[in-house]
């Protein structure tokens, strides 16, 4: 965090902002990777000399699957390192120099779906694996936007996790924020280069894993949803989840959690609805946020991720949007996205008309609940939030 503020100092926002669509921030590795370079003069001395390697997660499992004859990152992958240039593709000269990082410790970036590399022979526990092709690779979420058959400008997805993450496909040119959201590279298929919009929400799931674990209101995830459902709406009483800050799109890591409009009459019941309906509203903070960056509207939000199963949350969500709520009947869409990336590169399936055919639907939940209804909560929450 201090190397970000002394970036900031020396007014480095908007080279950050225009190479790689990120915000300065310690979230993402450029500034790990500068630390730990300062801590040790020999590790440095070492990089420069072409004897060490970094990278991301992929970067080390691909170099050990293949043996060590593959150092490489997909393009999704390298634009979480806030030295990746995302116009041109290529790691950016100016970030590395002030960075202070040598360009030849980091991987060559690639596309998300193309051979790196053969399993090598006599890994132990891989042996019945030696030479088949590694052929697909991306980040966690433009995984899922994938897997989600999100292929056309305009669609997306949001993931329901201990975080909330909505991407949305903005096409072959990156579309810059004016809305605290990010910019980054989702995939690159067939020598075309897709971009999406990402906003992230700090704590979603971990709002209902708080109630069960510190507050031990509820015993299991799901008694969550069976309580909340038992009260017609939370009582006027609304959670700010922002336990760690809030992230996009108001990215204040000061603020803290705060429940507000809590009356005697409040129950457990109501509380757990209000964690719940704390979920959906974050979201549609971030659905507005994207629509206002978008050159195109969201029509319908496609969804995964474990608090997904949620009727009730999905149902808040399609009220609160005034849009089309569709969940997947394959719920695993990051792990399916990337294989789907490894499939096109290996011949299993021809193209991505082929994938999109792949998805079915499990349930479309439509908006029920009266616009005017919603927008009055959507504005009290906007209240709780300014509280927080």
């Amino acid at each position: 965090a201090a190397i970000c503020d002394e970036l900031k100092a020396r007014g480095l926002e908007e080279l950050v902002r225009s190479r790689t669509g990120l915000l300065i921030d310690a979230y993402f590795s450029g500034t790990k990777l500068k630390w730990l370079l300062d801590q040790d003069p020999e590790l440095r001395r070492r990089a420069e000399r072409g004897e060490l390697c970094a990278g991301t997660v992929d970067s080390w499992l691909i170099w050990n699957l293949t043996g060590g004859a593959a150092h490489v990152t997909d393009y999704s992958n390298a634009s979480r390192t806030m030295l990746f240039n995302i116009h041109t593709l290529t790691w950016d000269y100016d970030l590395c120099r002030e960075l202070g990082i040598p360009e030849r410790l980091l991987p060559v970036p690639v596309p998300s779906s193309r051979e790196y590399g053969r399993i090598a022979e006599n890994l132990p526990g891989l042996e019945d694996l030696a030479g088949i092709p590694i052929c697909g690779s991306a980040g966690d979420q433009p995984a899922a936007l994938f897997g989600q058959a999100c292929f056309a400008p305009g669609q997306a997805k949001n993931t329901y996790g201990t975080g909330c993450f909505l991407l949305m496909n903005v096409g072959s040119s990156p579309v810059r924020s004016g809305a605290g959201l990010v910019t980054s590279v989702a995939w690159s298929v067939g020598g075309e280069t897709t971009y999406a919009l990402e906003g992230s929400v700090f704590n979603a799931g971990s709002t209902i894993q708080w109630l069960r674990d510190e507050l031990q209101l509820i015993d299991s995830a799901p008694e969550c949803d069976r309580l909340a459902e038992s009260v017609p709406d939370s009582g006027g009483a609304m959670i700010v989840p922002a336990f760690t800050g809030l992230g996009a799109p108001y990215w204040d890591m000061y603020a803290r959690g705060t429940i507000v409009g809590l009356t005697r009459g409040t129950t457990r019941a109501h509380l757990a609805r209000a964690a719940l309906d704390s979920i959906a509203y974050q979201v549609t903070d971030l659905v507005h946020a994207v629509s206002s960056d978008a050159p195109c509207p969201i029509t319908t939000l496609r969804v995964d991720g474990g608090a997904s199963v949620s009727d009730l949350l999905m149902q808040t969500q399609a009220d609160l949007l005034r849009l089309e709520v569709d969940r997947p009947a394959q719920v695993e869409t990051t792990a399916f996205g990337a294989a789907a990336l490894a499939g096109l590169c290996a011949g299993v399936w021809r193209d991505l008309a082929e994938l999109a055919a792949l998805r079915r639907s499990q349930h479309v939940f439509l908006p029920l609940r009266a616009a005017g209804e919603c927008a009055a909560d959507y504005a009290q929450w906007q209240r709780a939030v300014s509280r927080a």
